[in-house]
């Protein structure tokens, strides 16, 4: 099984094009951007309340 997922999101263009400068601008992708952002909230928010277990999952 393919580990790696694709998710799509509507977002305002003037906000888009934001990203897109801070994204250059710290010297990543798009995609490498998003990655960053993600993992930081993560580890965010399991440093506040503990290690997320897959198997406690919120229903979608």
């Amino acid at each position: 099984m393919k580990k790696t997922k694709h998710i799509s999101i509507r977002i305002d263009e003037d906000v888009l094009r934001k990203f897109h400068y801070v994204s250059k601008y710290e010297d990543r992708s798009a995609s490498g951007q998003i990655m960053y952002l993600i993992n930081n909230c993560i580890r965010s928010f399991e440093e506040k309340h503990g290690a997320i277990q897959l198997s406690d999952e919120i229903e979608k």
